[in-house]
């Protein structure tokens, strides 16, 4: 399959790799990653249960709704039931983090996105897979933060010694059924970009991501055993627009259900998010549109919290009033 999406073996050398990161980064903003390592058993195994799960009808799922997840933002929620931009995407899901028991120091505090998910009774497994999941991405997560420290200039450790240490771990598993057959139906996901450093996503073989480009969108097609990856806004703040948040969307044309894993790694939840040490060049991009939203990442100062707080309550809108007070 050819793509003008790069494709980047990590098991590679650590100089290829960086080089390869830092030319990604500084175009497209996205690249699939082969040689990662992951098991393909579990992601088999996980898709499975998955789809088990999104067969089940509405009243069982809602046993695990998002609204019984509280401040800890877990669960699960219907299709419509997540905003983009305030429109409804054709997608449900199922939402999942680092797990955390109530003796947790952030739980204790009442901090919101923390605190224990929310699992289903059926199907039998799901916790084991989406706990085992969570490890293995978050190990691929460290692994290609020293790459993107290296292709900086960095030392290897740097983002875990400044940012990722205890990085904020985001797991969504979403199903996009096959209700947009035709061009004037709603959007699985509209154009948006992405809140923290880092994001992975395991598709299925359907298809439907789709990535803008100075020259438009173009198709982001599954390649077999990778993950495709996106910078998120983080990472472009702290370049200075070097590296870049590209907004991508999701639409499924196909005549059946899709599935995919969207594993986000990014910083922890109390680093302050600085510029990196060594500035990048930045590469000039004549008649560059303005973002997707209207805003700049670059006004942004503050906390990782802080900032993914200030989007999540815009997706949940009714979540973030009762549970982000």
């Amino acid at each position: 399959m050819t793509t003008e999406i790069p494709v980047i073996d990590v098991g590679s050398r650590r100089d290829e790799v960086a080089r390869a990161l830092d030319e990604a980064c500084r175009t497209s903003g996205f690249f699939y990653v082969v040689g990662h390592g992951v098991d393909e058993r579990l992601q088999r195994r996980l898709e499975t249960l998955a789809r088990e799960f999104f067969g089940l009808d509405e009243q069982e799922k809602s046993a695990i709704a998002m609204v019984h997840g509280g401040r800890a933002w877990r669960g699960w929620f219907p299709l419509g039931g997540e905003l983009t931009s305030g429109v409804a995407d054709q997608k449900e899901g199922l939402y999942f983090g680092t797990e955390l028991g109530a003796d947790h120091p952030r739980v204790r505090a009442g901090v919101p996105l923390h605190g224990a998910n929310l699992f289903p009774e059926r199907p039998a497994g799901l916790r084991d897979a989406v706990l085992a999941y969570l490890d293995a991405m978050t190990r691929l997560g460290h692994t290609l933060a020293e790459g993107l420290a290296q292709a900086l200039g960095l030392d290897a450790g740097w983002f875990a010694e400044h940012l990722t240490a205890d990085p904020t771990i985001l797991f969504r598993i979403f199903h996009y059924p096959p209700t947009a057959q035709r061009s004037d139906e709603g959007w699985g996901v509209a154009e948006h970009t992405d809140y923290g450093l880092l994001t992975m996503v395991r598709q299925d073989d359907v298809g439907g991501l789709e990535v803008r480009t100075p020259g438009g969108w173009m198709a982001a097609p599954p390649i077999p055993g990778s993950f495709v990856c996106n910078l998120g806004d983080m990472l472009e703040r702290m370049t200075g627009g070097a590296y870049r948040s590209t907004p991508h969307r999701v639409r499924n044309t196909s005549t059946t259900n899709r599935v995919s894993f969207a594993f986000f790694f990014d910083p922890s939840w109390e680093a302050e998010i600085l510029p990196v040490p060594v500035q990048p060049t930045l590469i000039q991009r004549p008649d560059e549109e303005p973002r997707w939203d209207g805003a700049s990442v670059h006004d942004f100062s503050g906390t990782y919290g802080d900032y993914l707080l200030g989007k999540v309550a815009k997706v949940f809108p009714q979540l973030g009033d009762q549970h982000l007070d």
